[in-house]
């Protein structure tokens, strides 16, 4: 897929729409978790190193702590998403999940105790950390505007992968970024070897 072709416009609309039509659930299981009391955010959020909260590596995902939350990360999720998906669905399920279980796995171990940890935060900083190493690793000079173009708008929340603010998983966004720069070499395109052609036989005249 070239940038500027047709196709390369229709993947982006599709991407984009589908990422649109994606957030509403995120609000919509919110709203489900306010009448049952916050039960979702505590029985499906991540509780570090306790066995009982290891399922919420499946679900913290899709939790959040009320709808300021869900709006905050509506946005970049939109975006960030959109140019993940843009390259294809397969690589994009691939690689959230990826991302997801990596940044949840590591908020399990390094998380601090007594919370209970919830958002699609570590998924998001994920899909930056995805899009800043593929045009790298695939050498695409579309991979790499897009990665400047995301520096330049989002690069200072890259000081959420360190402790700071108070009531926010540093880990998670940690995790998060790690497990995107991996996934972005993981499933990386692979460019088709160059076929070599034996020389002709050479004939005696």
């Amino acid at each position: 897929m070239r940038f500027g072709t047709e196709a390369f416009y229709a993947s982006i609309g599709r991407a984009f729409v589908a990422m649109c039509a994606f957030v509403p659930l995120l609000f919509l299981i919110e709203f489900l978790d306010r009448l049952t009391g916050n039960r979702l955010d505590r029985d499906g959020g991540i509780k570090p190193h306790r066995l009982d909260g290891l399922d919420g590596i499946v679900f913290s995902p899709f939790l959040h702590a009320g709808f300021a939350h869900v709006l905050a990360n509506s946005i970049p999720l939109i975006l960030l998403g959109t140019f993940v998906l843009a390259a294809g669905a397969m690589r994009f399920l691939l690689t959230t999940v990826f991302i997801a279980l990596f940044a949840g796995v590591g908020v399990w171990f390094i998380g601090d105790d007594g919370t209970v940890v919830v958002g699609a935060s570590g998924v998001i900083f994920g899909y930056l950390g995805v899009i800043l190493m593929r045009g790298v690793v695939e050498r695409s000079r579309w991979h790499i505007a897009v990665g400047l173009l995301i520096g330049l708008l989002y690069g200072w929340q890259l000081f959420g992968v360190l402790p700071g603010e108070e009531g926010v998983s540093w880990q998670g966004h940690l995790c998060g970024f790690i497990g995107g720069l991996l996934a972005a070499v993981v499933f990386r395109r692979r460019r088709p070897r160059p076929v070599e052609h034996a020389d002709p036989p050479a004939l005696d005249s």
